[in-house]
């Protein structure tokens, strides 16, 4: 089985001011389960992309040595099977048999093992879907059960994973860390996973590696991580298991500013589609929208958000929100008119970007609204600085990590101050400083008054920050 060894590494990405990584040495023996650790934006995926050999040469430059079974991971590609922190990225084909089974085409694994090989997968990820199942048409969670599936199918040496389980509802995270441990016991594969959900994989975890700016902060097994350094990491950000997590002051007993009644979403086009909603978005409430995966949270989202239309059922704005709007259905807003009423941030990040920098990304709102240039700039400072992107701003967004997307996407809604926000997964790829930010800043918006609606899967934001849950059903 295959082994890694960094000596000194690090990565400068071209379209950054500021390295990725830097310094980077330990060596992980083959069998080991390796939880990766750090900061939101240290360069934790950088490194997992490394050893999976994707990091193209016009990215950056290398600094230092890193070798799998003492070579460059360019030429051991097939020994290591990499699953990207967002999953579309990794949807390849159409139907979702096809997918599977496509890495393995790859190999040149005889046809007839392949579809064993697809079926054996796909059980261990707990994604039971025909094999002609189209791809377009699973949920985010879904997809990353299927990214999986794909990875454990070509039967790699060195399965690195990144943040696995920050699509999937509690019930899936749970199949999927059962799903890992039964690959890992049975075919004594290298583990090395960036998870933020560290409650749920401490025990399955040989060995901690926390990334540093300056390189590794700490390296040890689980267990011996003494008190004084688990205090100066979740200081730095580093999620632990049984980290504090503070309980946000609530603000009620504001106006209703939209009504979801008897209410079913679905895409455009399909038949699926959610149970009936009804519910009341307050002002100066945040709403938590929580439910197994494929369950329609996030249609209701881009349908409470008047992005697409209501499958049945009616959105109605109120008098307050709809102001000077043509009718009390948001969908049929034109988009200036729900610039400053109604802000989405979608699950992707990127599909919402729009410019080349990241200073010009947040910017983009408040210009269109024909803010005077000092108004503009001091609501991107602010948020710069609020959500801790303020080293970053001449960067391109495409260029930052997962977690400094999400902030970035959740900083171009809040540049605009609609009076209702509607977030799918806002605290996903954030470290436990960025995470207190995130919950605090939206927060206050709740106290000034908007009203905000949060598609989670997290738990923990759940307990910190909502007022009322509404969980809608669907198949685990």
């Amino acid at each position: 089985m295959a082994t890694f060894s960094a000596q000194g590494w690090g990565w400068q990405f071209a379209a950054r001011p500021a390295p990725a990584l830097t310094n980077i040495s330990c060596e992980v023996n083959a069998g080991e389960r390796v939880l990766l650790l750090g900061a939101s934006g240290v360069g934790k995926s950088t490194l997992l992309r490394a050893l999976a050999g994707v990091l193209g040469e016009d990215e950056g430059t290398q600094s230092g040595s890193l070798h799998i079974n003492g070579a460059a991971p360019e030429q051991s590609r097939g020994t290591v099977g990499l699953v990207l922190q967002d999953p579309e990225n990794q949807v390849i084909l159409e139907r979702v048999g096809d997918d599977v089974a496509f890495g393995c085409e790859n190999l040149g694994v005889p046809r007839e093992e392949i579809w064993e090989r697809v079926d054996e997968a796909l059980g261990l990820v707990g994604l039971h879907v025909p094999l002609s199942h189209s791809t377009s048409t699973l949920s985010g969670g879904q997809k990353q059960r299927l990214a999986l599936a794909g990875v454990l199918a070509m039967k790699p040496e060195i399965i690195a994973l990144d943040e696995p389980t920050a699509n999937l509802d509690p019930a899936g995270a749970r199949a999927l860390k059962d799903a890992v441990t039964t690959v890992a016991d049975a075919t004594g594969a290298t583990i090395v996973m960036v998870e933020h959900r560290v409650d749920l994989w401490w025990d399955f975890a040989t060995r901690i590696i926390v990334l540093g700016a300056e390189g590794v902060l700490w390296d040890g097994a689980p267990h011996s991580l003494p008190p004084e350094t688990a205090s100066v990491l979740e200081a730095s950000g580093v999620w632990l298991p049984h980290t504090q997590i503070p309980r946000a002051p609530q603000h009620r007993g504001s106006p209703v500013l939209l009504t979801a009644q008897n209410l079913c979403a679905g895409y455009p086009g399909s038949t699926q589609s959610t149970q009936p909603v009804n519910v009341n978005i307050h002002a100066g409430e945040i709403l938590a929208i929580t439910g197994a995966n494929g369950a329609g949270k996030t249609a209701l989202a881009l349908t409470l958000g008047g992005l697409i239309p209501a499958q049945s059922g009616a959105v109605v704005a109120s008098t307050e929100l709809q102001t000077t709007a043509r009718s009390s259905n948001p969908y049929a807003w034109r988009s200036r008119e729900l610039l400053t009423r109604i802000g989405s941030v979608f699950q992707a990040p990127e599909q919402q970007f729009i410019a080349a920098t990241v200073r010009a990304e947040l910017s983009a709102g408040p210009r269109a609204q024909g803010l005077s240039q000092n108004e503009i700039d001091d609501r991107v400072e602010e948020l710069l600085e609020r959500l801790h992107l303020t080293e970053l701003a001449d960067a391109h967004p495409f260029t930052l990590s997962g977690g400094q997307q999400r902030r970035l996407s959740v900083g171009t809604a809040l540049a605009t101050k609609p009076r209702l926000l509607i977030l799918d997964e806002p605290t996903f790829g954030q470290d436990a400083v960025t995470w207190a930010e995130m919950v605090s800043l939206l927060s206050e918006l709740r106290a000034e008054g908007h009203g905000i609606v949060a598609i989670t899967h997290d738990e923990a934001f759940v307990q910190a920050a909502a007022d009322t849950v509404l969980k809608l059903g669907g198949e685990q």
